[in-house]
């Protein structure tokens, strides 16, 4: 049994939900599907997938074996285009993922750039706000703020974001500027539960101030939304409102007592010469952010 051919059929039956789709997607026929897949099930000793009338479901085995299957296939195919000499060339699918805003904001833009250059290549952007496990979950490359948790990653850094109190100019005309992280207490407080987890806000120095929200939201959107109207301050990441400095309505306060900035990295598994199309992607995304100022102010 071609074992690189069976792991494909596989990982396409679980893609797809079922062997009709994946023999659509393969250009094979059910009956073929279905033959590959008892075959390597037989070679395992382990039942891959749940089977009933309308539709397949993994095993908690082939869940684990997805991943491994995943990664063999993907360092297989970045070793036959080195031998072939198309290294230099990116081909295939990017698998990338990144913070939400930061991705709309400032990733889509060079991936559609990226996808221009390169016709041979296609992408796969997962978007969340969440620490996820590349190898594991089958990323290519991953934009990461804040410490390196993670030292078996290879890391590039690219720039930086800052926590930043924000309102717009009516608030401000309003209620005043606050001179100092105390002044806080005096003031309208919009909290963001993904970015305030708690009510102490951390500035320089180790000073902290406990602020007490009026209205709280668990999106960073809603609290930009609910600061722009004027109702009040909030907290966030210096890139999450970059497009809405100046003319886009807000303003930032407190800079001077700001904590030290977050690093912005780019990683991608290590152990391995990156393929073309991570090296080319990550070269791209390095020189683009660099020259960001909302992300090197």
């Amino acid at each position: 049994m071609d074992q690189l051919k069976a792991m494909e059929v596989f990982i396409a039956i679980a893609d797809a939900g079922g062997f009709s789709g994946a023999a659509r997607n393969l250009g094979l026929s059910a009956p073929s599907v279905t033959r590959v897949l008892g075959d390597l099930e037989k070679e395992l000793g382990v039942l891959l997938f749940h089977r009933t009338t309308r539709a397949v479901s993994l095993t908690d085995p082939g869940r684990s074996f997805l991943e491994d299957a995943r990664r063999i296939i993907s360092s297989y195919k970045d070793a036959r285009d080195a031998i072939h000499g198309t290294h230099g060339e990116p081909k295939g699918c990017l698998r990338l993922t990144a913070p939400v805003i930061f991705g709309q904001h400032y990733i889509v833009p060079l991936l559609t750039e990226f996808l221009d250059r390169y016709p041979g290549v296609t992408v796969k952007a997962t978007f969340v706000d969440r620490i996820t496990n590349i190898v594991e979950e089958g990323f290519d490359i991953a934009i990461r703020i804040g410490p390196l948790a993670d030292s078996s990653l290879f890391a590039v850094r690219v720039g930086s974001v800052r926590r930043v109190v924000c309102a717009c100019a009516s608030y401000f005309k309003k209620y005043g500027i606050p001179q100092s992280p105390a002044d806080l207490t005096d003031h309208n407080i919009i909290s963001a539960n993904s970015i305030s987890l708690t009510n102490d806000w951390r500035f320089s120095d180790n000073t902290t101030v406990k602020v007490s929200p009026r209205f709280r939201v668990n999106s960073i959107p809603a609290a930009i939304s609910a600061a722009k109207s004027g109702w009040g301050l909030t907290r966030v990441l210096s890139y999450q409102i970059g497009p809405e400095l100046g003319s886009g309505g807000l303003q930032t306060v407190l800079g001077e007592f700001e904590p030290e900035p977050l690093p912005i990295h780019i990683v991608h598994p290590e152990g391995r010469s990156a393929s073309a199309k991570v090296r080319t992607f990550v070269e791209l995304a390095r020189d683009r952010i660099r020259a960001n100022p909302y992300l090197n102010p």
